[in-house]
């Protein structure tokens, strides 16, 4: 009885199960399809073996549009505005406009004449700038005196672009506060045509009074009214380091400018490549090569194709020095300003730059993008054997007060 029952039970339960099988899978008896409940199930859905494997994985598309509100992202959390302290004509004014466009921030721009005159305006409580450019000295003055704030490296990606050598110089070792803007050197711009085949190529056409006196009466002489430059120079000149600290030879210098010092008709560090070069105010100049190539390159005669203006590095050896873009210590937009020193560390920025300014840049990548006529001069991009007779300044600690001491005793006599 027993037997029986399970018998039939097992029966009747074969019967139910058979067709929910049935339902469950695809193809019939023989292989036939039977009923589609998948489709029935999504009938908005592509079958499954319709999508390759790889798209149904990793759908390209998508992620592209996630990436686009970051971008938005980033620019909506920029300031409205930066302001900006620079050297006068030290920037290509279309590399700010493009930022200005692209970013929606109002750059309100301001430039400065001397590091003496940037540090001076800082020190005296001006809170109202975000982002310097501070010259070869300047840097580590700056960093010296808590006027700057250390850079969050990551927020400035491009300074993968910069040559390495340029990313640890002596003013600001590892980058720490300072990305690199520009370097050159400093020399002698001169008037071909009134200096011929002889050109001024020692310190004593500008140091030595029977010299000075000549090229005054030629039409003049114009220094750098920058103190390291100047003091610089004159100890090149004896012979003595950029550098030196010792009161004596400081002295002599000293005295090697102010026996000059009546042939000079000007003290200029601010305009003189355009007030004083490209008109021929002055036959010879104590001068930054950038600004000496920017006056032969504005002087270009359309006939012979040529410029009067010059640039030579005295053979006793001159100063080599590196410009930095800062962020403040008292800025409160400083995501804003080292976002917008990013920018300018792009490559085609940096090229635009250099392609105005006429000085080297430090922007390794930039190189394929600047004019061949500034990579292959010079005066620009010197030699290494130029450029081993070249020093950079370094920090003066105390003898800072003897430098500022002297300097004023030249300045007032």
């Amino acid at each position: 009885m027993k037997s029986y029952q399970w018998m039939l039970l097992a029966l009747l339960l074969a019967l139910v199960v058979l067709p929910a099988c049935g339902a469950a899978t695809t193809t019939g008896g023989g292989g036939q399809p039977a009923t589609e409940p998948e489709e029935a199930a999504a009938p908005t859905e592509a079958p499954a073996e319709s999508i390759p494997p790889t798209e149904a994985a990793v759908p390209a598309e998508p992620a592209e549009e996630a990436a686009a509100p970051s971008e938005e992202g980033a620019a909506a959390s920029l300031d409205k505005e930066l302001s900006v302290f620079n050297w006068a004509d030290y920037i290509d004014e279309q590399v700010i406009k493009d930022y200005e466009e692209t970013y929606g921030v109002k750059i309100i721009y301001d430039t400065f004449a001397s590091n003496e005159d940037l540090i001076a305006k800082l020190q005296a409580g001006a809170t109202g700038y975000d982002v310097i450019f501070p010259s070869g000295q300047g840097v580590a003055q700056v960093i010296e005196l808590g006027l700057v704030a250390k850079l969050d490296h990551n927020n400035i990606p491009n300074l993968k672009n910069i040559d390495p050598k340029f990313l640890d110089s002596p003013d600001d070792p590892g980058s720490q506060y300072c990305a690199p803007y520009q370097w050159g050197s400093t020399g002698i711009a001169y008037r071909k045509d009134v200096f011929g085949d002889t050109p001024p190529d020692s310190w004593a056409y500008i140091f030595d009074p029977e010299q000075a006196k000549k090229w005054q009466e030629a039409g003049g002489i114009n220094v750098l009214n920058d103190q390291r430059e100047l003091i610089g120079a004159a100890l090149k000149y004896l012979g003595y380091s950029v550098n030196d600290m010792d009161e004596a030879h400081l002295q002599e210098a000293k005295e090697v400018i102010l026996k000059a010092k009546p042939f000079f008709k000007s003290f200029n560090s601010e305009d003189y490549d355009e007030s004083l070069l490209v008109p021929g105010e002055v036959v010879i100049s104590h001068a930054w090569n950038g600004d000496a190539a920017q006056a032969a390159s504005k002087t270009i005669d359309e006939a012979s194709g040529e410029s009067p203006w010059a640039y030579i590095i005295p053979k006793e050896g001159s100063v080599i020095y590196q410009d930095g873009i800062c962020v403040t210590a008292s800025s409160p937009r400083k995501a804003t300003a080292e976002h917008f020193i990013n920018h300018l560390l792009d490559a085609k920025n940096g090229a635009a730059i250099t392609n105005y300014t006429y000085y080297a840049s430090p922007n390794a990548a930039a190189r394929e993008f600047i004019l061949p006529e500034i990579l292959n001069d010079p005066g620009i991009y010197p030699s290494q054997e130029v450029i081993d007779k070249l020093e950079y300044f370094k920090p003066l600690g105390e003898a800072i007060f003897l430098y500022d001491q002297i300097w004023t005793e030249i300045k007032s006599q």
